[in-house]
């Protein structure tokens, strides 16, 4: 997952091009002098209809891996919620799982970087600013715990006669604890790196998008939960199930209920599809069902990504933001 896709591009590639004009015009806006424009404002246009920002080149492992590390991220936090409370089949539940969603998103990363280096790159700088050196550095920090945990499960409680056994229980729970600790911002980090693109549906609902996410995470775990685990264990699961739903849907319909174009990228065409199609299987899964939840948790991380694709294509979606925000910068200058 490479940074710096979706930025504006003209019709020859140079950044920028297409862009609105500094200065708005029409009623309203204001001259060089400061006078008034009777002019009627224009529609807005790009060259020749094109696009004005260049679509990402991601492909389908992109919102594959942003499910797949969302249910290791919930998984992890329901196996140590297990282990604390004594549900031994459930706790067993979410660290295979957990581990078996972080070895797929981290074979879907690698796959979408095309070389397997360019991962062990990312890890000869730890930057700040920048939402994929953080996210990488989480992810890093997250694996080891989620893997010690699991290999507990498998090998450890069967030897717990045997000195090595014992010791490798004994560290079982406190790698558990530390992949929870650091399931919420594995489970958020991945919006923000959407949400700090140019992408406009990704961009402009950068508030929301977290809440999102974490709220799948949640939704798509304790799918796995109610799955995997015998009836009188799961009851953790279908509790997580009602609070991560309730954060999606309400995320959900924050975004939907934007100002401006944002809505209609989530809303129509394929992504409406995916998202209504999911949402449908979340509440259904809430209710009755772990492959519903586990389903539309996939389903709304695949509607967010193509809602981005779908708001780059339309020129509206860039332009049209760019104008509001001028206007209303313009009229906070000209109030007293």
């Amino acid at each position: 997952m490479r940074e710096g896709d979706g930025i504006p591009r003209g019709p020859h590639g140079d950044a920028g091009a297409g862009e609105v004009p500094a200065r708005a015009s029409g009623p309203g806006a204001r001259g060089a002098h400061g006078e008034r424009s009777a002019e009627p404002r224009p529609a807005f246009r790009s060259y020749y209809g094109r696009p004005v920002l260049k679509p990402p080149v991601w492909r389908w492992e992109i919102p594959a891996y942003l499910f797949t590390g969302g249910l290791s991220a919930g998984s992890a936090l329901l196996a140590a919620g297990a282990d604390l409370t004594g549900r031994p089949a459930l706790r067993r539940a979410g660290r295979l799982g957990g581990l078996g969603a972080l070895a797929a998103s981290t074979g879907l990363l690698i796959a979408d970087l095309g070389r397997p280096e360019r991962f062990h790159h990312m890890l000869r700088v730890a930057k700040p600013s920048s939402p994929m050196s953080v996210g990488t550095w989480i992810l890093v920090a997250y694996g080891p715990g989620s893997a010690l945990a699991a290999v507990a499960e498998l090998l450890a409680a069967p030897m717990r006669a045997r000195p090595p056994g014992r010791l490798l229980w004994r560290m079982a729970r406190p790698a558990g604890l530390s992949a929870a600790a650091l399931a919420p911002p594995l489970a958020a980090y991945t919006a923000v790196l959407l949400s700090q693109t140019a992408v406009p549906a990704w961009h402009d609902a950068h508030r929301q998008l977290p809440f999102l996410f974490t709220g799948s995470a949640a939704a798509s775990a304790s799918g796995l939960g109610m799955l995997a685990a015998p009836p009188a264990e799961a009851s953790p699961a279908r509790r997580l199930a009602v609070i991560g739903t309730v954060a999606e849907v309400v995320a959900a319909r924050l975004i939907e209920r934007r100002p401006g174009l944002v809505p209609t990228a989530y809303t129509t065409g394929r992504a409406g599809r995916l998202r209504r199609a999911a949402e449908g299987l979340t509440l259904a899964g809430a209710l009755a069902a772990g492959l519903a939840l586990l389903a539309g948790s996939a389903l709304q991380r695949f509607a967010v990504f193509t809602a981005g694709v779908a708001s780059t294509k339309d020129p509206a979606h860039v332009v049209v933001p760019q104008r509001e925000r001028l206007d209303a910068a313009a009229a906070g200058r000209e109030d007293p």
